[in-house]
């Protein structure tokens, strides 16, 4: 029942109709191996799955036991430590776990030049390297590739918040630009889903390299302008986030009726005329208006003045249940 075919079968059967008799898991196979207290150790697979998935759970001191896909996921593993700067991070590959061919192999990330292992085998691997990117809200700017349409990082944290992500959501990211709130949806729980729908095809790029980066790769990109498409993407959403053409005829009817009942509605508006979008729409559905200011110091020759960036205008709605 831990990524096995029990799990599997329950999708389909009863578990009225089937009887699971346990075995030793790989991984606890693997932590009592090591000596590794099991709670203390982050337990994935990358069987089936993208590899980019675990560079999520990179930082400093973390112990994961990754489930290989094949012989060849020791080294792929190790050039993403090596790339994500977790080169000096110990790997020991545990093959035929409980078998009479039972095999260990160690070494470091950055110098792993293994050949190809069995393709039976568990992962084990002790984060070393940098502290890596928190799970919080509000990353800094440079985290992400963007071409200057990116929601900043104070307004992020303050729009991650009013959307109160919760295991098992799904977020709709309107106008997603460079991805960087579905992608911070997306980290705070391995079980939450988003789609971002972007119409401009290079910051769709973006999207995508953003969610590999940081290791979200499940995020569900659509190429397509709203209001069109929504009726065809996956739902209903808990929550929904418009970050550009808030004025766009139908697009926030079109979102608040597409939303469950207890949804949220958070909105960014940056121009007078969506502004003027955002306050018509309050005053028919209510909710709550937010102004956003955020000033950074910067450098003026010797001395030192706040850069002002450009205020935003913050929309939440919550639909009734």
């Amino acid at each position: 029942m831990l990524y096995g075919l029990g799990a599997t079968l329950t999708r389909h059967f009863s578990t009225a109709e089937m009887i699971v008799v346990p075995h030793i898991s790989a991984f606890s196979l693997a932590a009592a191996r090591l000596g590794w207290p099991l709670q203390e150790v982050e337990t994935l697979t990358v069987h089936g799955r993208p590899i980019e998935n675990i560079s999520f759970y990179f930082s400093y001191g973390v112990r994961l036991l990754v489930l290989s896909a094949d012989g060849e996921t020791p080294s792929r593993v190790a050039a993403l430590l090596t790339a994500h700067g977790f080169g000096p991070s110990s790997m020991t590959v545990l093959e035929h776990l409980g078998g009479p061919a039972e095999r260990h192999i160690s070494g470091r990330a950055e110098h792993w030049q293994e050949p190809r292992a069995a393709d039976l085998n568990i992962l084990a691997i002790e984060c070393i390297g940098s502290r890596g990117w928190s799970r919080g809200a509000g990353l800094p700017d440079e985290a992400y590739y963007h071409d200057g349409q990116l929601t900043k990082r104070e307004i992020r944290a303050v729009t991650l918040a009013a959307l109160a992500p919760c295991p098992g959501e799904l977020l709709w990211d309107i106008g997603a630009g460079a991805g960087s709130i579905s992608i911070e949806w997306l980290r705070t729980h391995p079980t939450t889903t988003a789609v971002a729908v972007e119409q401009d095809i290079n910051r769709v790029t973006h999207i995508s390299i953003n969610s590999s980066l940081l290791g979200v790769p499940r995020l569900q990109i659509v190429h397509s302008k709203a209001p069109a498409c929504l009726t065809s993407l996956p739902g209903p959403p808990a929550a929904v986030f418009v970050g550009g053409s808030v004025s766009t005829p139908g697009l926030l009817e079109t979102c608040w009726e597409a939303l469950l009942k207890g949804g949220r509605l958070i909105v960014n508006a940056v121009t007078i005329e969506s502004e003027s979008c955002l306050l018509a729409w309050q005053n028919q559905h209510g909710g709550t208006l937010v102004r956003l200011s955020v000033a950074r110091l910067r450098p003026m020759g010797q001395f030192s003045v706040w850069d002002t960036l450009v205020p935003v205008t913050q929309y939440q709605g919550w639909k009734k249940a």
